[in-house]
């Protein structure tokens, strides 16, 4: 089969072709050359379906530029194509589905809603999931309300903070705040239950398809909101491992804690030493993230199809509890550079090429055991 190619399938940001994580694939195409991996990068509007070719990007480390060069289709595909409200999104689902038959190191993950509902199914998983409704009616928001202090509305294919509203009891009235579609800051409104419906008219929860949401009080002593963003990868060895996981905390006003959104990484053991205050339980609380972030990646995969890499957005409570607040099938890996912690991040760049070869080595010898020995 010669040497491995491996092609990283993503989107135009634009109509002038620009690409969202470029410095990020110029990484791994020097990374995987290293390993003995051909890396490029393509888009739907770049492959040619009467020939069954693409116009691959490529990078040169040598002279320190990006090509255009026509090529054949990849031994594997590397899908890193996020949710756009665009006539690319359109192009990227027949893609899927003209060459879904391709090796993908993995498959797409499906909305929150039935994410969450498939994990519900599993009683290992009830406790760290966080009671959740689809908006069907005002019903599901006011009974959520009833029953919790602290609720969130989440678009259901929502990413980076966007369109996220926050409810909170406070006295005998409710504090409405969040982000807008475009990260914007909604600024604090205090409302009576009553008005609740009113004022969030403007929204089109049903329309916009919204998942209601226990809220986790997360509020540091600063008042500001925070997590913890883990990165769940498959090895070398086709294995899932935890590559490493980095505490977030929220802009000032900001009801997320989304890096995009003004946010700042930190190393997880100092904020939640900060936050849990004792360092025994710390480090229990750490493994039990570990174990269980392998726990729903391994999960996963057998619910929806090969995956190789998942960042989990989790919530530890007062109390250690841990909380499931999201999926992401595409994560970014720029949490940890921030962090300061630049070795995770360098494995986080090289894992899904390690596993790429691993996989191609797989299928090699499942093709040679298929072909019978001359001397037989």
């Amino acid at each position: 089969m010669g040497q491995p190619v491996l092609g990283i399938l993503t989107l135009y940001l634009n109509d002038n072709g620009l690409l969202e994580e470029r410095p990020v694939y110029q990484k791994m195409i020097i990374s995987g050359k290293k390993l003995g991996l051909e890396v490029f990068v393509f888009t739907p509007s770049d492959v040619n379906y009467a020939q069954n070719r693409i116009n691959a990007h490529m990078y040169d480390a040598a002279t320190q530029s990006w090509t255009r060069r026509w090529r054949s289709f990849p031994h594997m595909i590397y899908d890193r194509c996020r949710i756009q409200k665009s006539h690319r999104f359109v192009e990227l689902s027949n893609f899927r589905r003209k060459y879904g038959h391709l090796t993908f190191l993995n498959r797409v993950l499906r909305n929150k809603w039935t994410v969450y509902k498939t994990m519900r199914k599993e009683e290992v998983f009830k406790e760290h999931l966080p009671q959740t409704r689809l908006y069907e009616s005002s019903n599901d928001l006011m009974e959520m309300i009833r029953k919790y202090p602290l609720v969130y509305l989440k678009p259901i294919n929502g990413t980076g903070g966007r369109g996220i509203l926050r409810i909170e009891k406070q006295g005998a009235s409710y504090s409405i705040q969040g982000r807008d579609q475009d990260r914007r800051i909604v600024s604090p409104q205090r409302v009576a239950l009553s008005s609740i419906q009113s004022r969030l008219s403007s929204w089109n929860l049903k329309d916009n398809n919204y998942l209601v949401q226990q809220g986790i009080q997360l509020k540091l002593p600063n008042g500001r909101v925070h997590d913890y963003r883990m990165l769940v990868q498959k090895n070398g060895l086709g294995e899932w491992e935890v590559t490493g996981c980095a505490g977030r905390i929220g802009a000032s006003r900001s009801i997320t804690s989304n890096l995009h959104g003004g946010g700042q990484a930190i190393r997880m053991k100092e904020l939640l030493s900060e936050w849990i205050k004792d360092d025994k339980a710390t480090q229990d609380i750490m493994a039990r993230a570990e174990l269980l972030g392998v726990e729903i990646a391994e999960f996963l995969e057998q619910s929806y199809g090969r995956l190789c890499e998942l960042a989990l957005d989790l919530a530890i409570d007062r109390k250690g509890q841990i909380w499931l607040l999201e999926v992401n099938p595409k994560p970014a890996r720029e949490v940890f550079i921030q962090a300061g912690e630049r070795d995770t991040y360098r494995t986080a760049i090289i894992r899904p090429l390690e596993y790429a070869i691993w996989l191609y080595e797989q299928k090699k010898r499942r093709k040679e055991k298929l072909v019978p020995s001359t001397y037989d």
